[in-house]
């Protein structure tokens, strides 16, 4: 049987880094090498990517000069590892695949979405249906995979989940509903057996509930957090707050109800503020950088010791 002749690669790669001159700001470069192809990895051509609140959060407080950006990603498989050629049922070339990347890393200054190739391990991979796009399957990585998963259940310690429903009648408020974050727990949450409250402008009310939200709340509002606590008559146990600014904390907090319960944030919680709220309610937060289970030498309290049981639960 005659062999199958592949298209050649490129010498180099072109990727969008952050500035080596300006923080806060990025610049296109041309003469990348292309990424080291250990034999548990696969090539990726890369062909759509998503934009997550941290692909522009990371560069502005943490400044890791010439290290590409960007979280998710889609792509068709281009080359393979000599240890995946050999996996029986494995990934094979023309595969289209979609995932997430380390981005903005000072040690890992190659690692990052925002490029036209991309090396990965199949185990950080899933494989992309035919009738999604590229846009909406690179739209799916970070936002499902680790930062709502991660909140939800490793954080939060739902008991139910989409492949076993939870049975008690229970309310989850998931604060700024309509994006995409929000739009994913939603659903997530309905299929878990969950009754979903959210936050939103009154434009988008149509739209959560359409995603399964039982009733959205205009966060605009002087009285939101106290109007959702009406609402689940004081039971409100479990929080996902996907915006994480101080007014959002403090409407978080006023929507939980008497017993106390968990809130989780997308972004590092001011421990100022975190101090004059009540000690009722158990508060973290969460960095999709973490499902990677690596080290994350970031400085302040973005840093990350290694968590291999975080991979491994998520895998």
């Amino acid at each position: 049987m005659a062999t199958a002749i592949l298209p050649a690669l490129p010498a180099l790669r072109q990727a969008v880094v952050q500035s080596t001159t300006e923080p806060g700001c990025f610049e296109l470069r041309t003469d990348l090498p292309m990424p080291n192809m250990p034999p548990d990895h696969v090539l990726i051509k890369v062909r759509a990517v998503a934009v997550n609140h941290c692909d522009y959060k990371m560069p502005a407080r943490i400044h890791c000069p010439g290290a590409v950006d960007g979280c998710d990603f889609s792509g068709a498989i281009v080359r393979l590892g000599d240890a995946v050629a050999r996996t029986p049922g494995g990934l094979r070339i023309g595969d289209r695949v979609a995932g997430a990347q380390m981005a903005s890393q000072a040690r890992r200054p190659w690692s990052g979405a925002f490029t036209n190739y991309i090396a990965e391990k199949p185990e950080n991979l899933w494989r992309v249906p035919d009738q999604f796009s590229w846009a909406q399957a690179a739209s799916i990585g970070c936002a499902v995979a680790s930062s709502v998963g991660m909140a939800l259940w490793w954080e939060m310690k739902l008991p139910g989940t989409p492949e076993v429903p939870n049975k008690e009648e229970m309310f989850v408020l998931v604060y700024g509903g309509s994006t995409a974050s929000g739009t994913f727990a939603i659903q997530l949450l309905k299929m878990s057996g969950y009754r979903v409250v959210t936050t939103c402008s009154p434009k988008n009310f149509e739209l959560v509930e359409k995603y399964g939200a039982e009733k959205a709340f205009d966060y605009h509002s002087p009285t939101c957090g106290d109007d959702i606590r009406n609402y689940t008559e004081n039971s409100l146990e479990y929080v996902l707050d996907i915006i994480t600014e101080a007014k959002t904390i403090r409407q978080c907090y006023a929507a939980i109800g008497r017993g106390g319960g968990r809130y989780v944030g997308f972004e590092l919680l001011p421990d100022e503020l975190m101090a004059t709220l009540r000690k009722s309610v158990e508060p973290t937060w969460v960095m999709g950088l973490e499902v990677a289970g690596l080290e994350l030498e970031l400085p302040g309290g973005y840093y990350r010791k290694a968590n291999p049981e975080l991979h491994d639960w998520l895998h």
